[in-house]
């Protein structure tokens, strides 16, 4: 290390410290900085720490985390380093304040209902970035609901959700959402699978009637909608297919999926059967499904689909006969399927083997076109010679899950029982890039505690940053005050640009909400939300100018037949117009309200209280709402947010009159 670069490292920390102790001015000199450390017991490394991630006002974040909320239903928007919570962007879940789901975003939410069901509670897993040439390209961002085999789509100009599919094949999903290099499709693969659609029949049947599955989703990116009448599915046997991840660069047209429970365990503890947690874990090996989408895609487009619950499907034996599905062996119990950058090797993790194991793209494309298979499986499916795919195993630790690239020639593993990130080399033509052998683990940071997914900076791109790494780990035990019995995840952010063994922890970040799981991580700069919408009147749900949106002086009140009433309000500070809406007992009232602001962050909430109505009107905002005003009496609505010094001014009042 330079003097000047340990003389700006202590300047930094020095300033920091200032802060910390409460310093009403910048510290002058090192005294400061060594009472406080010594006060609160920091070591040189962790000022260090300190200084690396702290943002100070006017400084931004460099990277921007979409992490998946678990099964509060949401995203959750977080910057690094600062590793402060920005933003939860409403998905699955009614979320008051941003309205979702209390007036706006309802009809949306009723696209996911299930099996006729209202659903209001979702499981989100694995979000995914839209991409244009394997590159985050920050235009859309895909999630998936586990719970209830679900897609949403949001639009990253206002960070909200447009559109929310139901999967009318299966009922839950676990790889989902994925997408390949360009975006053409969003991939959704079934888990614990069921009978077709989830009709019932009895467990006996399991081999017979129950199937797994692969849903292409095709996206519309000039709409920015998934065109489900050009989407198709593809029938797989009924393992449990888990993650997966799509080709890059070299493998480019290819999908890579993981399966559990080869075994076809039907579980019966009730019945002193084997549970599933041994049942689905007896065999040596599970299966990594390799799929030619762009071949299967061609199949679909030939017409050689069956409907199935109304959706197109390419039958199994369709698919053998095409060639698109192969199979290979795997390590047992896998959870994570990454293609490295290049799209040349794929790297699985199996959570039962303390290896990952690395597969060869161009190993796998020779292997189909000889033919070196092993055999089949029991549906028929061809198995390549595991032998002759595979290219390396390196030994990580205990308890491997999901592995994440760097620009440097190192891969870098989450090991769920060792509580650890691993640091190893890729081989083969990144070899150079770093000074270890090829297939080599070169260290392993401890995380606390039980690390599952990890994300690196752009690590899952064709061109990752190898800047920052985050382990989003299970538990966090003793790492914060307590909060009774329920206690937060901890994400941990490493600073991994140190090529060699440095990799410490440099900030943990209680996540006090829902359990996330998967996230990504794209640089701040290739987004570009909007300030303010376009243009007064924006409806958000169209991202277009509503022709119906009231503007000033055309707000009013009118009577549209004995029992309809539609109200036209404008909402600036400090006021709404009109202040007064009197309807009659039963009427049915569609509502409409624009907010006529066009300074940044200008927001407006709207709420009437017994209504359960509650809206989030940013800056040119309109949004309609739609109730029968079936209970009598005299409501005060106001606006939600602290919008200007006269606020709680803000306000006006709904009277019902009630019937004779």
């Amino acid at each position: 290390m330079t003097r000047k670069t340990l003389r700006n490292r202590t300047l930094c920390a020095a300033s920091l410290m200032a802060l910390v102790s409460g310093s009403t001015a910048w510290a002058q000199s090192m005294t400061d900085v060594q009472s406080v450390a010594k006060e609160r017991g920091l070591s040189t490394a962790e000022l260090l720490a300190a200084a690396k991630t702290f943002t100070p006002t006017g400084m931004k974040d460099e990277y921007v985390i979409f992490s998946s909320g678990g099964h509060s239903g949401q995203v959750f928007v977080i910057g690094v380093p600062s590793m402060r919570l920005l933003r939860t962007i409403a998905v699955f879940t009614p979320e008051s304040w941003q309205g979702w789901g209390f007036g706006v975003g309802n009809e949306i939410l009723d696209e996911g209902n299930v099996s006729g069901k209202e659903n209001r509670w979702g499981d989100t897993h694995h979000p995914a970035l839209s991409e244009t040439n394997g590159d985050y390209d920050g235009e859309w961002l895909f999630i998936n609901d586990k719970s209830n085999a679900r897609i949403a789509v949001i639009d990253l100009r206002d960070f909200e959700t447009k559109q929310i599919v139901k999967n009318p094949l299966f009922i839950n999903d676990h790889g989902g959402a994925f997408v390949p290099p360009n975006t053409e499709y969003i991939f959704q693969t079934a888990q614990y699978n069921v009978p077709w659609g989830a009709d019932y029949a009895p467990m006996s049947e399991y081999k017979d009637n129950f199937r797994g599955a692969v849903t292409m989703w095709k996206f519309d990116r000039k709409k920015g909608r998934i065109d489900k009448e050009k989407s198709f599915a593809i029938e797989l046997p009924p393992y449990w297919q888990d993650i997966a991840d799509c080709g890059k660069l070299v493998s480019d047209g290819y999908f890579f999926l993981n399966s559990i429970n080869t075994e076809l365990a039907t579980g019966g503890i009730e019945q002193k059967k084997p549970p599933f947690e041994a049942g689905v874990s007896m065999n040596a090996t599970d299966y990594l499904h390799i799929i030619d989408w762009k071949k299967a895609e061609k199949v679909y487009q030939a017409g050689r689909t069956t409907e199935i619950k109304g959706f197109p499907v390419i039958p199994l034996d369709v698919a053998i006969e095409e060639g698109l599905l192969h199979l290979t062996p795997e390590p047992r119990s896998p959870h994570g399927v990454d293609v490295a950058p290049k799209g040349d090797f794929i790297v699985v993790s199996g959570k039962l083997d303390p290896h990952t194991t690395i597969y060869s793209f161009d190993k796998i494309n020779k292997a189909i076109a000889s033919k070196n298979f092993s055999g089949e499986d029991e549906f028929g499916v061809p198995v390549l010679d595991f032998d002759s795919v595979v290219e390396a195993q390196v030994e990580v630790g205990l308890g491997p899950l999901h592995t994440q690239f760097g620009p440097d020639g190192y891969a870098y593993t989450s090991l769920f029982l060792d509580s650890a990130v691993a640091r190893w080399t890729l081989g083969g033509q990144y070899g150079s890039m770093n000074p270890e052998p090829d297939w080599t683990l070169v260290q392993k940071t401890p995380v606390h505690y039980n690390i599952g997914h990890l994300g690196a900076a752009e690590g899952d791109t064709v061109s990752p940053d190898g800047k920052y790494l985050v382990a989003y780990n299970k538990w966090s035990v003793d790492r914060f005050v307590s909060t009774g019995p329920l206690l937060p995840q901890n994400f941990q952010l490493l600073d991994i640009s140190q090529q060699g063994t440095e990799m410490p922890v440099i900030y943990d970040m209680p996540m006090g909400i829902g359990e996330p799981h998967y996230a990504q991580i794209i640089k701040a700069d290739k987004l570009k939300p909007w300030a303010v919408y376009p243009e007064i009147g924006w409806d958000p749900m169209t991202q277009s100018v509503d022709p119906y949106a009231p503007r000033p002086k055309m707000e009013r009140v009118e009577r549209k037949g004995e029992h309809e009433v539609e109200v036209y309000m404008t909402s600036v500070r400090s006021h709404f117009t009109p202040e007064h809406v009197t309807v009659k007992q039963g009427d049915k009232v569609t509502w409409r309200i624009t907010n006529t602001e066009r300074a940044i962050d200008a927001t407006h909430g709207f709420s009437i209280p017994v209504y359960n109505i509650t809206l989030s009107l940013e800056a040119g905002e309109t949004a309609k709402i739609e109730f029968i005003a079936d209970t009598a009496g005299t409501f005060p609505f106001y606006c939600t947010e602290f919008c200007s010094a006269l606020h709680l001014e803000m306000m006006g009042y709904l009277m019902v009159e009630p019937n004779e």
